[in-house]
């Protein structure tokens, strides 16, 4: 079997997204369970705006994850700067619940998408 060498595994372009997740600080403030449905109804509202503003591609919490810190990823349309402020105006995120952690992700040019799947 013969393997690629050089420039034949590297893509020709690439795509770029903003790629932010979502964690629990170690600090996180203790809430009652009133206060965390109200923060997360706050929450998931945020998102949908953001959503349907066009700014926010793809969203969701995690699950069988190596570091229960690790709560959710979010994919964005806009720069990680801009990402990063819309993020830190989450409810979840202003009242220490969630902490915010970003990158540029490069992915081979149409190796990733996003968008709801259609029902077969």
């Amino acid at each position: 079997m013969s393997y690629p060498i050089g420039d034949a595994l590297v893509p020709e372009s690439f795509d770029e997204h903003t790629i932010l997740f979502l964690v629990r600080p170690a600090d996180a403030p203790v809430f009652t369970e009133r206060e965390l449905d109200r923060l997360q109804v706050e929450h998931l509202t945020y998102l949908r705006d953001l959503q349907r503003r066009g700014l926010l591609i793809a969203n969701g919490p995690l699950a069988e994850q190596t570091d229960e810190r690790l709560r959710g990823i979010s994919v964005y349309a806009v720069g990680l700067r801009e990402a990063l402020g819309l993020a830190n105006a989450d409810p979840m995120v202003r009242a220490g619940r969630l902490a915010i952690e970003g990158a540029r992700w490069l992915t081979a040019e149409g190796t990733a998408r996003f968008g709801r799947a259609e029902s077969a």
